[in-house]
């Protein structure tokens, strides 16, 4: 083997060359790449990879500084810029001084958590890293794929994701998907000799290939500033956004009428403008953004912890929907551990002939399933060493079958093959005379839940011959029949997809109590489905789905979208890819292949479908959340807009100054984050926006502060003959206080007290409030008020929030008037006295 350095003291593979290496002769490559087909030694490795670096792309990472300079820039920052530039010209320093501080304090707030979800989102998906086979020091081995060096031998096979750009070498052509780095939209054949380039897909067949190119180097790394990535918005997020435009709407409004009459009466301009600038500033969910992000990055590290990756922070909230999910039978709902049965065998056919034959039609290299369960079944059977294999055909979707050549010790060549029953029968000249035997066996197996695997081997003369049926036992995982009934109760349909015969798929679906209404995918051959109600109701009746093609799944994904369903697929094949890309949230289950975990939203790292329960349950409170701080918001900005507009318009008064409004958006602002963090309590239905509730809750909320506003407002200003200077105190103190205090009414259906608050929430508020009342107290900005009055404002605050509760509870009785949506189900007190006046 060539290992030695060149004279300049680099590796061979580290020199620079102006040749093309996909030009080169494999022979011109080995000699370029100073190596052999027996593959690197460990020790060169090590030495290429310094010399060279990591197998991957260097991202262009923006400027820490003007990533951070950013978030002055746009037109929420622009109005508080202005905001600002008008408190300088009417020398207003108290009210620069604090706008400014608002303005750097969101700018670090928001590039802070931005940069915290960026790191966990980064770390969560180097756990997907790819994997390749390489042969180093004479023996194959798994490493990642970021590790390889020009030079390394390695192994590609079906759902691969070509690690690095490599020559094939001796073997059977295979296809390849290039529509990544070409568009071309059909797979294209690939064989000796032929360059395959980092990113495609192998969609049939397994080879051995020569990396020569890594990192920048390869035809990927090179066009990659040619691929821009699309970022999707999901439904979850629109409809937030949307709740946005519409606060944003009502403060322009608003704002413009305050401004409007304000210059009608003469008021300076200058002033005037300043503190609609800011009213409008405080009315705008300048946090909402932040909100959402920081609310998915956390539940996207909560999942992580239960081995669920979320590769698109956005599919956590199409989780939320889903109210159908198509499972995967193999390794999902079953355990992936296949074991041997007593075998059918033909006439003349021993038990150990037919063991040896599918022994020799598998390969332990390759980890399959199926091969490893029929290796270890046939130890016992196989005497000696078995003859060297000459050619080996792996699995395809297409062939249905592996096939092995090999010489006997006497000379004679024979094959063997092992595969889908029907295409090994098909392999034999007498199948019309065997056919109605064999059938009959392969019936018998699935009745009884067993999976069935043909088996063929050629005569002296090169004719198949039938040997039998082994028949595999898939057993169910302990958990699956637990999840799915879960699933079920948490109002998500769980059906079963599986490329098995309807026989086997009945008897796993009965004891796991999906249902036994299996739809034989059979029906859609010579049918034009895409255009039949009743294939379509057919799938949306069906209880799962057998002999199931790559098509059908997405077919069947299709038509369920069509029909208003939010839609859950799980897969492991590259022939998934397709339906895991269509489905609302594609979900790569444990051990899936490269191809299958690109085209997932979620990679699923242990077996089983109970993780995806986990995920559900998470996606759900995270909806709780963001429909919490949603009606706050909404309820907030009715609050302080209509309330000083109101008293604008009609008593000419002004009840809190621009620096007060700027500051009461500062501590809510930043101390509402922590909602990300709150204790909440799934829905046991999928989730959706209603926004009519939320507009309606919002309103009564909204408007009953307003009510309490102007009820301070008399008190202080009739009863008590405040000056004008302490009764903008107190209003500001009572708008802080009540205001955050909503978020303990809008974070449950039930009484404030039936969820209790996570202590972030808690201590954040608490904080945030303190805060407030000091700079009341003692009147930083403003008059002060002293303890006294502070404590009266506190209490009249708490017994609003405590009136705010009970007219939230009728809220819900009028706007969603179902039981789950207004009663509690711990059935307090309060909950069986409002029981009886629902009944």
């Amino acid at each position: 083997m060539h290992q030695q350095n060149d004279p300049h003291g680099k590796s061979p593979a580290s020199t620079k060359t102006q040749e093309n290496w996909d030009e080169l002769t494999l022979d011109q490559l080995e000699e370029r790449l100073k190596c052999s087909l027996d593959g690197l030694t460990s020790a060169d490795a090590q030495q290429r990879l310094a010399d060279r670096g990591y197998n991957e792309l260097t991202e262009v990472e923006t400027n820490f500084y003007l990533k951070f300079l950013s978030y002055f820039w746009g037109p929420i920052p622009w109005m508080i810029e202005i905001a600002a530039i008008l408190s300088a010209l009417v020398q207003h320093w108290a009210d620069f001084f604090i706008i400014l501080t608002l303005l750097i304090v969101n700018a670090v707030v928001g590039f802070w958590e931005e940069f915290q979800a960026g790191n966990a989102i980064a770390a969560l998906k180097s756990k997907l890293a790819l994997g390749a086979r390489v042969k180093r020091d004479g023996k194959w081995q798994q490493v990642p794929a970021r590790e390889l060096v020009p030079g390394d031998l390695i192994r590609i096979r079906l759902g691969d994701i070509t690690p690095a750009d490599a020559r094939l070498l001796a073997g059977d052509p295979i296809e390849v998907d290039q529509s990544a780095l070409t568009g071309e939209s059909l797979p294209v054949t690939r064989k000796t000799n032929d360059s395959i380039f980092s990113g495609s897909i192998i969609r049939q067949g397994e080879t051995d290939a020569l990396v020569y190119g890594t990192g920048a180097d390869t035809f990927f790394g090179r066009t990659a500033n040619l691929v821009q990535a699309s970022n999707t918005t999901s439904h979850f997020q629109k409809a937030v956004l949307k709740i946005g435009d519409f606060l944003i709407v009502i403060a322009v409004v608003l704002v413009v009428l305050i401004l409007i009459v304000a210059l009608f009466r003469g008021d300076p301009l200058a002033e005037t403008l300043q503190f609609a600038l800011v009213l409008t500033v405080a009315a705008i969910p300048v946090a909402m953004p932040t909100v959402l992000s920081v609310t998915m990055s956390v539940g996207a590290r909560l999942l992580a912890q239960a081995e669920t990756i979320v590769s698109r922070l956005a599919s956590i909230e199409e989780l939320a929907g889903m109210d159908v999910l198509c499972s995967d039978k193999t390794g999902t709902l079953t355990k992936n551990a296949l074991t041997l049965g007593e075998p059918f065998l033909l006439a003349g056919v021993t038990k150990d002939q037919i063991l040896r034959a599918a022994a020799l039609a598998s390969r332990a290299e390759d980890r399959d399933a199926i091969d490893l369960a029929i290796l270890a079944g046939a130890k016992g059977a196989v005497e000696g060493t078995l003859p060297a294999i000459e050619h080996y055909q792996p699995f395809d979707p297409v062939s249905k079958r592996t096939e092995a050549k090999f010489h006997e010790n006497d000379g004679t060549a024979h094959c063997v093959s092992k595969g889908a029953p029907q295409v090994i029968l098909g392999l034999a000249d007498n199948a019309d005379q065997i056919q109605a035997s064999y059938e009959e066996a392969i019936d018998q197996f699935a009745q009884r839940g067993f999976r069935s695997l043909g088996v063929a081997q050629t005569d002296a003369n090169g004719k198949w011959q039938v040997l039998g049926v082994l028949p595999l036992f898939d057993p169910p995982r302990d958990d699956s029949a637990t999840t799915i009934a879960q699933a079920k109760q948490m109002g998500c349909d769980v059906k079963m997809v599986t490329g098995d015969q309807v026989a086997i798929g009945k008897e796993i679906a009965g004891q796991l109590n999906i249902g036994t209404n299996l739809l034989d995918a059979k029906i859609f051959k010579d049918v034009d489905y895409h255009h039949s109600a009743r294939i379509d109701q057919m799938i949306e009746d069906a209880d799962g789905f057998a002999q199931v093609y790559p098509e059908h799944k997405y077919h069947i994904v299709d038509v369920l979208q069509e029909h208003g369903h939010i839609v859950g697929m799980t897969g492991d094949g590259v022939n998934d890819a397709p339906a895991l890309k269509k489905a609302d949230c594609g979900i790569a289950v444990s051990g899936a292949t490269d191809a299958a975990r690109a085209a997932a939203d979620i990679v699923l790292l242990s077996p089983g479908l109970s993780v995806v329960i986990d995920a559900i349950r998470e996606s759900r409170k995270i909806f709780q959340r963001m429909n919490s701080y949603a009606i706050y918001r909404i309820a907030e900005t009715i609050r302080v807009l209509l309330f000083m507009t109101l008293s604008i318009l009609v008593f000419n008064f002004y009840p809190v100054t621009a620096v007060m409004i700027v500051m009461l958006a500062l501590l809510n602002d930043g101390a509402i984050l922590s909602i990300a963090y709150d204790r909440v309590r799934y829905s046991n239905q999928p989730e959706k926006w209603n926004m009519p509730l939320v507009l309606g809750i919002s309103s009564v909320l909204g408007l009953a502060g307003v009510v309490a506003s102007f009820g301070l407002f008399y008190l202080a200003e009739r009863v008590f003959k405040l000056d004008s200077a302490t009764i903008q105190s107190l209003i500001y103190l009572k708008l802080s206080v009540a205001g955050q205090l909503t978020i303990f009414v809008t974070r449950t259906r039930g009484p404030f007290w039936s969820i209790a608050p996570a202590k972030t929430l808690l201590l954040a508020v608490l904080g945030a409030q303190l805060v407030a009342t000091l700079i009341a107290v003692y009147g930083v900005f403003m008059a002060p008020i002293g303890w006294e009055k502070a404590g009266l404002v506190w209490i009249y605050a708490l017994s609003w929030f405590l009136v705010n509760d009970r007219l939230k509870l009728i809220a819900y009785r009028l706007f969603d008037p179902s039981e789950e949506a207004w009663l509690d189900k711990a059935g307090t007190p309060i909950h069986r006295l409002l029981g009886r006046f629902h009944r």
